[in-house]
Order: structure tokens, then C-alpha cells, then sequence
């Protein structure tokens, strides 16, 4: 099935799959393998100590594809802190930059005048249209089933993508809930031009980063098994249910400040989990996706089973003329 969107135009990509940014986990490996496969790769900014480290990173990426990738910056509370990363990806000439959490006007502003492609994501409508006028290019649309950070507003990706589809001009990519051929059809019809998944390719064997346990957890849990936190100090998350998560909204229950939560919801204790698979010492991001998982194939074995479940299902619609 040949694929021809304005996603796979804008990108220069054949298949229209985004990887998300995936905090420590986002690496050169795995990005790669995605570009290699087709898709859009990326590699994570802020998870690394230094410009230099992200300099290595994006040439390591080069040596393993020809192809298309990008480096996402999950902006966050880092302020202007990332002014120094963005500079390398600049320098080094990245095809494509991405944006998550946050106010990306600084990026934007930074970015002025150069050829860099701009993706940035959202949960909410209203997001955006401020990314479309802020320049974006495109914009990721998260929807309530998501792992990692979402919106406040708990809008479900098959209300969400059409809304913004409706609203601005640009191609919107949906997000949330997506993790086979069957959410790629689904995000086209839709209206939205390609997806972006990142609970996915966490199971996959270029996810080297992660640890088994990680990976061991997403394939055995349902989609039941995730639950969102730091609801309380307004940044709501989904991660995998466990002890940690417990405690967690636990202390969101009892005492609901940033203080209160900041050695639980630390990347130190998202990185003893993910890394180390300390299942009652800390946590790992995941969205609904994960009751879908039920594998560890490789990105190109993915890949090839999303092309050929869409390929199936363009041939149903076609019996509907």
C-alpha cells in the first residue's frame, strides 16, 4: 500500500508514522529504525546532559539512516534552557524540529529564517490554532488516551482530531490510542494526515533503552491498567498503574503541591523503572495503547504489519462504493 498524504509530502517520508519524543528512551537506535522503516524518527533534546551529547546523538542517527528524522524538545518547565540544545539542531541542519509541553513561541522565534520543518503538539483545539499562527507546519494531536502528558480537558482522540482538522489549514497528525493499521485508517478518516505513537515503539527491540521489565509490562498489561497523575498541580500524566503511582496519588490525595510530589514524579524515578525495572521504586509513562500490545517485534516488523492491516482495510472500504 502506497501511501501519499500531506505528512509524507511535508516530511519527505513514505510512510506517514511519527515516533514520539519519549523521554530517555528516544535515542538514536530507535530513531533510526523508524526512518529506516519509512517513518518519521526522533531523538529526545532535553533527556541528554549536554549540546555536545545531542551532537553526537543526531550524528550517530546520520551514520545508521540516509533518511528523514527529527529532534523533539519537550520544553516544559526548562524556560529557555533548551536555547542551547536548539542551536545544535540547527547547526547540524535537523530535517525536522518538534515541540512538546510548554510555550514553543521562543522555539519559533529561534527557528525564524530557517528550513527546519516545526511540529508541534497538542491536546486542545484552541492550542492548535496558536500553533498554526505561531508558524507551525503541522500539529500533533494528543488525544485523552495517550501515555505521557496530556490535556486537562479529558477529550478522547476520536472527538479531538476532527475538531482540530475543522479548525486550521495545516496537516494535523493524530495521537493518542493508536497502535496498529487499524488507528492509522482510523486517523484518516478522520481527517488527519498521518499518526504519531509512542507507547508502541517502547515494545519494540530498537527500544534499547528500555528496560525488559518495561516492556514485560506493557505487553501483559490491559488497557485498564493505566492511570493518570499529577492531575493535582495541573501537568495530567498517564503512566503504568504500580505501587509508585499509588503512593503517588496518595500524597495528590493528601497533600496536592509540587513539593509534596517532586521525588516521586522526578525523572530520576521515571529512569529507575524504565531503565532499571524497579517496579516499586518508580514509574513508566504509557497511554491506553498498551492493552493492544501484545509483542515485541521489531520497528520494520511493525511497520510491515500496519501496512498490510491498512492495506486490508482500504480494500473493505472499497466494497462500500
Amino acid at each position: 500500500m502506497q501511501f501519499n498524504t500531506r505528512i509524507t509530502d511535508l516530511l519527505e517520508i513514505e510512510v506517514p508514522i511519527i515516533q514520539g519524543g519519549l523521554a530517555y528512551l528516544a535515542y538514536a537506535e530507535l530513531a533510526a529504525a523508524v526512518s529506516n522503516a519509512g517513518g518519521l524518527g526522533q531523538i529526545t533534546a532535553m533527556s541528554l546532559e549536554s549540546p555536545e551529547k545531542l551532537k553526537e546523538e543526531i550524528r550517530k542517527v546520520r551514520r545508521l539512516t540516509d533518511k528523514p528524522f527529527g529532534v523533539n524538545f519537550a520544553i516544559g518547565e526548562h524556560g529557555r534552557e533548551f536555547s542551547h540544545m536548539l542551536d545544535v539542531a540547527i547547526e547540524e541542519k535537523v530535517p525536522v524540529v518538534s515541540m512538546t509541553g510548554g510555550n514553543p513561541t521562543p522555539i519559533f522565534e529561534q527557528l525564524e529564517g530557517t528550513p527546519l520543518k516545526k511540529l508541534v503538539l497538542v491536546a486542545a483545539r484552541k492550542q492548535a490554532l496558536k500553533a498554526e499562527k505561531l508558524g507551525a507546519d503541522a500539529v500533533m494531536v494528543v488525544g485523552h488516551e495517550g501515555g505521557g502528558h496530556l490535556g486537562r480537558d479529558d477529550i478522547g482522540t476520536m472527538v479531538l482530531i476532527p475538531q482540530v482538522v475543522d479548525a486550521v489549514s495545516i496537516p494535523v497528525i493524530a495521537s493518542g490510542g493508536i497502535g496498529d493499521g487499524r488507528g492509522l485508517m482510523a486517523a484518516f478518516a478522520l481527517g488527519a494526515d498521518g499518526v504519531e505513537m509512542g507507547t508502541r515503539f517502547i515494545a519494540t527491540k530498537e527500544c534499547v533503552h528500555a528496560s525488559e521489565a518495561y516492556k514485560k509490562a506493557l505487553v501483559h498489561s490491559s488497557e485498564s491498567d493505566t492511570v493518570i497523575i499529577k492531575r493535582s498541580i495541573g501537568a495530567p500524566a498517564r503512566t503504568l498503574k504500580n505501587n509508585w503511582t499509588d503512593k503517588i496519588l496518595e500524597i495528590e490525595h493528601t497533600s496536592p503541591t509540587y513539593e509534596s510530589l517532586k521525588d516521586y514524579i522526578s525523572g530520576e524515578a521515571n529512569k529507575r523503572f524504565i531503565y532499571e525495572g524497579h517496579n516499586d521504586e518508580g514509574f513508566g509513562w504509557a497511554g491506553q495503547v498498551t492493552g493492544m500490545i501484545r509483542d515485541v517485534p521489531t520497528v520494520q516488523e511493525l511497520f510491515d504489519r500496519m501496512k498490510e492491516e491498512a492495506a486490508e482495510i482500504s480494500r473493505k472500504w472499497g466494497s462500500f462504493e
